[in-house]
């Protein structure tokens, strides 16, 4: 616990001890922003376990469909052995061949949601190839935490994912990064108010500052926010201490630390 608050970081992402340190080069090419750490599931539960950081919503992506399987399986394995510390999300793939067993697979290993990455994986949201994933998801109660806005791409801008929100009205998505990274203002403006739609503060706070950082928890309102560190990027401790330099309620802080991400990923203490 942090300050008597119980703590969930709802977006870490890890990869196998063997190809983590290029994993996460990869990714820190692809953001141009040095990485604060390893990437690992023994990294994570340190520094994680030093933030007081109590459970972590781990997941991995797949940037090619023959991943599905053996990442889901990584994530599957990496809950069981954390003693209760982990939560975690299957990936999913536009081009898979089975959709509906890989989905079938990632419920039969408990996983409790499905992360995707638009710019990374090289899909648009709104590609009529990803219309069976969030009809599938739909349909089994699976909340969607994907990656949200890039201002050097067009994959994950609100322009993408409002249609998506608008038809699936049943689907949960969470859109990292406030909704929009590096294009904040814009998707608060044009998502706040969505029924469905949530956002996570990670890979933000590093980027605007506090009182930018208020309006737009306002805007979507506190009861729609997750807290995320977005590991391996940053270190979960200044992640929680620029949270706390907000001044938020203590309502605020209960909603956006542990009890919104109980409440979609059905989460117990």
């Amino acid at each position: 616990m942090v300050n008597n608050y119980y703590v969930i970081d709802a977006h870490c992402h890890i990869y196998p001890d063997k190809i983590a340190e290029r994993a996460v080069a990869g990714t820190s090419n692809f953001y141009n922003q040095p990485f604060a750490a390893k990437g690992t599931v023994a990294d994570l539960m340190e520094v994680g376990g030093a933030a007081g950081i109590d459970k972590f919503i781990v997941q991995s992506v797949a940037t090619t469909p023959h991943q599905v399987m053996s990442i889901n399986n990584f994530i599957a394995e990496s809950v069981k052995a954390s003693g209760g510390k982990f939560i975690g999300l299957g990936t999913l793939h536009p081009d898979t061949a089975d959709l509906s067993g890989d989905i079938e697979h990632l419920k039969e290993l408990g996983l409790k949601g499905v992360k995707l990455h638009p710019d990374i994986q090289a899909f648009k949201i709104d590609d009529y190839r990803c219309l069976k994933i969030y009809e599938q998801c739909e349909k089994e109660n699976l909340p969607v935490l994907m990656h949200t806005g890039d201002n050097r791409y067009d994959y994950s801008n609100p322009n993408r994912l409002l249609p998506v929100l608008k038809i699936y009205t049943g689907l949960t998505v969470i859109g990292a990064h406030f909704g929009g990274w590096s294009i904040w203002d814009e998707a608060a403006e044009k998502l706040a108010g969505i029924q469905n739609f949530y956002v996570d503060c990670s890979s933000s706070m590093p980027y605007i500052s506090s009182d930018k950082t208020c309006e737009i928890i306002a805007r979507y309102g506190a009861d729609r926010v997750l807290f995320g560190t977005d590991y391996p990027m940053w270190d979960p401790k200044s992640e929680i201490e620029s949270l706390f330099k907000l001044n938020l309620t203590d309502e605020d802080y209960q909603k956006i630390f542990s009890l919104n991400a109980k409440k979609l990923f059905n989460i117990g203490d």
